[in-house]
């Protein structure tokens, strides 16, 4: 049967600025997401506004920002220039129109595509700004996009600058809320990449005076660094760098402009060569590249004439060339590494020493596996094969291209019911499952020999695709789905655990997630209620009145497909899994899975008594 429609000039619509943005927001900020994830977009919303004071401050225009977020909304005030006051509302509402075309004004700026500040305006319920240059104020006010008021320019006696204010539409991003553990690493990176800039949040200041040397101490125990980290500066380009004494894998913290460029991109692969080119060459010797790699920490942050980013949100750079008459970015961080890191090796014949036993370790340790390797590569191609423990979904199925990791998420649930009901509810484009075979190996203290070994762990991290690096993580989410009760929970803390020991970067860098999901079901015969808690239990029994019917849910197996569905969804509740900076990795681990039970015991009675007190009371 042939179906015919016609096709005239009725069927051609155009759309005004704020009507695309908000019909396709995620080609504007990526996924939406409720704030769980730090990628999510109303974090975007935030660096679309902050890059604009960040540029400021770049131009020698103020060197404070202050940050202010609440339930009534976010706003960010700088004491740069002040947008021009006749193009205020031009600069927030027309695509196109900005300061940044003019490569005289920003030579090297964040945001050159003209739609950031308008993206953040379409997206939010509320939108002023407040523009103070030359002594006088202009005030405009939108709503949705729409321009509630444009206000008169007056003479004003407040220091010259800009301060934004928006609230992200509800009806957009449901849900949401802003976690202060993103908003403060977000923070701390542009303070690591622009010394000298002050920025307060919520009346918290930070500031940094070694700037990525800063970075890898702050996120790292200095103990575990086997020697100090070594601090390279030039024009439009520093790196810091190290390796760890108890980390397997690479970590790399990569920038461009002063954006975090979590993909990487040109830069990075262009560091990562140039580091092996240079220590093969330092030392005389054909290492291999993953020996010299291994357990490395480093940053980098280059400067770039006009970068070009493989997405609006700037996570990945795709600029070959530094701009102007430099050469391309490959050559001119090769060429930067291979004098400045080679002449500090050969001023610090100590650190030189240390970092060539390292690699003659890691050499020792790589040939040691090479067999197991190899015997559990063929385990796992087989293995995923015929047990099915990975159910992938269909942007992997046919392609590897990294960048569908973004769109891409793994559920690692416990158990055929479990794994069986989320299989059938989720989204096979983007949605994967993988089975777990009762409680994994608490695997504090072992070494990565274990990971090979034991078969569990081993198809784990081939279906992430983490053996050598993170860089090619198949999955953006890592969401571990177990019952919430204490066997759950225990499969929770030793999956935890398994990511600490030997992938630290997947936590660091905000991928592992807990799935919630309801503890009750509260329904009469015209509306279904689920509840998180007791306290929303409560509130949906009020709502509902007569007596309606409640199912408490004792695992994931008893919640049917159909129900699933609404749970791994648009309205999908995920708590992160964050490190709190007070605690190193081998602290935690030492404390929560060591031999020291008479420590936890104590530890677990004595704050079991303090939540029953906050609870009584």
């Amino acid at each position: 049967m042939v179906i015919s429609s016609n096709y005239t000039e009725e069927n051609i619509r155009s759309l005004d600025w704020k009507e695309h943005i908000r019909m396709r927001p995620g080609m504007y900020i990526g996924k939406l997401g409720d704030g769980s994830s730090p990628d999510d977009g109303i974090y975007i919303l935030l660096k679309e506004v902050l890059d604009n004071s960040i540029d400021e401050f770049v131009m020698g225009a103020g060197k404070t920002i202050e940050i202010s977020i609440s339930d009534s909304g976010v706003s960010v005030r700088d004491y740069g220039r002040g947008i021009p006051l006749g193009k205020v509302v031009d600069v927030v509402s027309k695509m196109n129109t900005g300061g940044k075309y003019d490569t005289r004004a920003f030579k090297k700026s964040v945001g050159l595509n003209g739609v950031g500040t308008k993206a953040v305006n379409a997206l939010s319920s509320v939108f002023k700004v407040e523009s103070c240059r030359d002594g006088k104020l202009k005030t405009v006010t939108f709503e949705i996009g729409n321009l509630l008021e444009d206000g008169p320019i007056e003479e004003s006696s407040r220091r010259k600058g800009t301060k934004v204010y928006f609230k992200p539409d509800g009806s957009i991003f449901k849900h949401y809320k802003y976690r202060a553990e993103y908003v403060s690493k977000m923070l701390k990176y542009y303070v690591y990449l622009n010394p000298g800039l002050t920025i307060v949040f919520n009346g918290e200041k930070y500031f940094s005076d070694d700037g990525l040397k800063d970075l890898l101490e702050d996120n790292n125990d200095v103990e575990k660094l086997l020697y100090p980290i070594i601090h390279l500066k030039g024009d439009d380009i520093e790196i810091a760098l190290t390796h760890s004494r108890i980390q397997y894998s690479e970590e790399y913290y990569s920038f461009v402009n002063g954006q975090h460029t979590t993909q990487g991109g040109t830069h990075q692969s262009a560091f990562r060569e140039s580091l092996v080119k240079t220590i093969r060459d330092f030392y005389g010797k054909q290492y291999d590249a993953s020996d010299i790699r291994k357990s490395i920490i480093a940053a980098i942050s280059i400067k770039v004439m006009e970068p070009i980013f493989e997405s609006q949100t700037k996570t990945k750079l795709g600029s070959t060339e530094m701009g102007g008459k430099l050469p391309t970015v490959r050559s001119y961080i090769n060429d930067f590494v291979s004098k400045y890191l080679d002449n500090y090796l050969h001023k610090n014949p100590e650190i030189a020493e240390r970092i060539q036993k390292k690699i003659i370790q890691a050499e020792k340790e790589r040939k040691e596996l090479s067999g197991i390797r190899k015997l559990a590569r063929e385990r796992a191609k087989k293995s995923s094969l015929h047990n099915k423990k990975l159910r992938d979904c269909r942007v992997h199925l046919n392609d590897m291209n990294k960048e569908n990791r973004l769109d891409s998420t793994l559920f690692i649930t416990e158990g055929d019911s479990a794994s069986g009901s989320i299989t059938k509810s989720r989204d096979v484009n983007t949605q994967a499952v993988f089975s777990l075979r009762g409680k994994p190996l608490n695997c504090y203290s072992m070494t990565k020999k274990v990971v090979y070994e034991n078969e569990e762990f081993n198809l784990l991290q081939a279906a992430l695709n983490i053996e050598e690096s993170i860089e090619y993580l198949r999955y953006n989410n890592i969401v571990i789905a177990t019952d919430a009760d204490v066997d759950g929970m225990h499969i929770r803390l030793l999956l935890i655990t398994f990511f600490l020991q030997f992938f630290p970067e997947l936590i660091k860098e905000g991928h592992l997630f807990i799935l919630q999901t309801p503890l009750f079901r509260v329904r009469n015969k015209k509306e279904t209620i689920y509840c998180y808690s007791e306290k929303e239990r409560v509130e949906a029994i009020n709502k509902l009145g007569n007596k309606p019917e409640i199912t408490r849910f004792k695992g994931l197996g008893e919640i049917s497909p159909n129900e699933f569905k609404n749970f791994i969804g648009e309205t999908i509740r995920l708590d992160p899994v964050m490190l709190d900076e007070n605690f190193s990795i081998e602290d935690l681990l030492s404390f929560y899975m060591g031999k020291n039970t008479p420590d936890r015991q104590k530890f677990i009675i004595e704050n079991l008594k303090v939540e029953l007190d906050r609870i009584d009371s």
